[in-house]
């Protein structure tokens, strides 16, 4: 019964997180792709690195469930910060450093071409513009600046 229910849930996980799902939402860039989803992994951490950012975390549903036996779309977290922007934000507002890194979001859609996502440093840093004011603001406009460069480029 127990083998059951985990084998239930793995199918249903498995033919939910097929769809594609991204809607837009306040303060979020969506980017579809002609890349694949590997493509746009690698085009991605060549934009970061051109923009000379860092990539900070990696966290992948997909690796993480292929090393459970099971297989679904492409679906990768990309943590994105450097430590000038930190010790500037920390400095202007230690909440805000809860956000940091700002994150991508790379899906693979069910025609096999992937999807970037994120949402703006402006809108991930809002929160936080009670406390850090008019610093916390231009810092967020900078780092929008910095993001959609890096995101353009991963997508062309």
């Amino acid at each position: 019964m127990r083998a059951f229910f985990f084998a239930t849930m793995a199918a249903l996980f498995a033919s939910t997180a097929q769809a594609d799902t991204l809607n837009a939402r306040d303060g979020w860039r969506i980017l579809p792709t002609q890349h694949s989803y590997k493509d746009l992994v690698s085009r991605l951490n060549d934009a970061v690195k051109a923009n000379k950012m860092l990539l900070v975390t990696r966290a992948s549903a997909t690796a993480g469930a292929k090393a459970q036996g099971i297989t679904i779309p492409g679906n990768m977290i990309v943590g994105v910060y450097r430590n000038d922007f930190a010790r500037r934000m920390l400095d202007i507002s230690v909440s805000a450093g809860i956000e940091a890194p700002i994150r991508y979001y790379i899906t693979e859609n069910t025609d096999e071409t992937a999807t970037l996502s994120y949402k703006t440093p402006t809108a991930v840093f809002a929160p936080y513009f009670d406390e850090g004011g008019d610093a916390l603001k231009d810092l967020a406009s900078e780092l929008d600046t910095l993001f959609a460069k890096m995101a353009d480029e991963a997508v062309q």
